[in-house]
């Protein structure tokens, strides 16, 4: 048996690892991977369509790459993904930084620096088309000096990397308004960047904090649970699989009608905030999947205020379906037996504070404004003929005109817009938007009416007693103390 070396024909298989599917969010989010994993804490992305060449480059300042380093990195295929890496390494197949610029762009150039020495290699696929081979550049001193970018950006710096894209076919080919294209799309870069490192942009413990500018502005983090306004749904969970652990937290969003429209617009952007409910996994804290269940549970209404953190070691990424873009990861049995016992609780948690309003309308407990009775075919609401303040009402009222509010009545409760009320919550529209404040107001000149017109009453004592278990009354603290002290007097 003879063994043949088939070598892959380099034009062909570079031009065919572009197709992989990368955006240009992704693309760059692969590479402050590779700027986390070099120990760098300020990444400067920076953006031009109006330079003589288009680029987008990206610097850190991290520990800068030896000339064997920098030749490797550039290698398709540099590491295997069996390998055991450090604990901080964001990698995966070693394929990241090439495959990821590359989908973008023509031309990609990497500089390095350590100290006085300084190493540059550049794919360029026109050249590798021209030669047939696996034609890597390695620039000279004078070369590296004349690209814009290591003056600007690179050379002061005592260590770091520059990632310099060039020849942005992907991006800009067939443009009409190449800048208007070009900041839309570094807008949703910046989205993204802010979303999935925002434990690394708040400094959070474990992680060196990271500051990433683009042409001059800071990301901020943008942070999916919203913490400090969440509820911690259950104590975290911690399990061990082949020995490395799994953390699991858990996070309850407060309830939409209590979000600001600034809050509202960063958990859920334009698609409100059922797209992003469920499982968040990260990998070193670095977020990789978010807004699924995986297939555990049906995204719905009542569970969209539910977000679970998963902090997975990279150590058990053998585990998981994990794509060469790190935007792809389906859990193992073994940590989906975990996850879905999990999932019914916090499901149900959510479920409870997007209907408690509704609970204190339908419990048995007290008078309220609603009532809800099932039928054959569903459910029907109605409101209440023993409200308190009805009962007062048609006390003043003859049979004609008690007919005639009856009528009305019924009228209401045929004809109430569900369909409408059901998109403007779908669109995260503030249905009442009576400030609380208000209301309460409101609801007190209500019961110091009421306690006027029953002064004399014999059953003074017993309606008292009625309006502090009828809504609104009984939701608020002042109304309820009054109350109390009416029927001490």
């Amino acid at each position: 048996m003879k063994i043949l070396d088939m070598p892959p024909f380099a034009p062909v298989l570079m031009e065919s690892t572009r197709a992989m599917g990368y955006s240009l969010e992704s693309a760059i989010a692969d590479i402050i991977d590779n700027s986390i994993a070099a120990n760098a804490s300020n990444v400067d992305i920076q953006f031009s369509p109006y330079d003589a060449v288009p680029f987008i480059s990206i610097l850190d300042d991290g520990d800068g790459m030896t000339k064997e380093q920098i030749n490797d990195a550039m290698r398709y295929g540099s590491q295997s993904s069996l390998n055991i890496r450090d604990s901080k390494d964001l990698g995966r197949f070693g394929l990241g930084l090439k495959t990821a610029s590359l989908s973008q762009c023509r031309c990609l150039t990497v500089i390095t620096k350590q100290g006085r020495r300084i190493e540059a290699r550049r794919w360029d696929l026109d050249e590798i088309y021209e030669k047939g081979t696996w034609a890597l550049l390695s620039l000279n001193s004078e070369e590296i000096h004349a690209i814009p970018q290591f003056q600007t950006q690179l050379k002061s710096l005592k260590s770091g990397t520059l990632v310099l894209w060039e020849k942005l076919d992907r991006m800009l080919n067939g443009a009409k308004a190449t800048d208007k294209l070009m900041s839309r799309q570094m807008e949703y870069v910046r989205e993204h960047l802010a979303l999935v490192f925002h434990r690394y942009l708040a400094g959070e413990t474990g992680v060196t904090k990271l500051t990433i500018q683009m042409n001059g502005m800071k990301i901020n983090p943008k942070d999916p649970f919203l913490m400090g306004r969440s509820t911690v749904f259950q104590a975290d969970e911690k399990f061990i699989i082949e020995g490395y652990p799994v953390e699991v937290s858990s996070f309850m969003l407060p309830h939409v009608s209590n979000l600001t429209k600034k809050e509202k617009a960063a958990l859920g952007g334009t698609e409100g905030l059922t797209k992003d409910q469920g499982f968040y996994i990260y990998r070193n804290k670095r977020l990789l999947v978010w807004g699924t269940w995986f297939r555990m549970h049906r995204k719905d209404e009542l569970s969209k205020l539910a977000r679970i953190r998963v902090d997975v070691p990279n150590a058990l990424d053998h585990l998981w379906t994990l794509d060469i873009r790190k935007s792809t990861a389906v859990p193992p049995d073994v940590i989906k037996s975990n996850l879905a016992r999990i999932v019914d609780r916090i499901a149900e948690g959510s479920k409870r504070a997007w209907t408690f309003r509704g609970k204190r309308e339908i419990s048995d407990n007290g008078s309220h404004l609603w009532s809800k009775t099932k039928v054959r075919d569903g459910v029907v609401y109605n409101l209440n003929r023993d409200h308190v303040l009805l009962q007062l009402l048609e006390e003043t009222l003859n049979q004609e005109q008690k007919k005639l509010l009856e009528n009305y009545l019924r009228l209401a409760e045929g004809n109430l817009p569900l369909n409408q009320l059901y998109v403007d919550l779908n669109n995260e529209e503030q249905v009442n938007i009576r400030k609380e404040k208000d209301a309460e107001i409101q609801a007190m000149e209500t019961v110091e009416t009421i306690l006027a017109n029953i002064s004399e009453s014999p059953m003074r004592d017993a309606q008292i007693r009625l309006m502090m278990q009828t809504d609104p009354f009984c939701n608020y603290r002042k109304i309820v103390d009054m109350l109390t002290k009416e029927l001490s007097s």
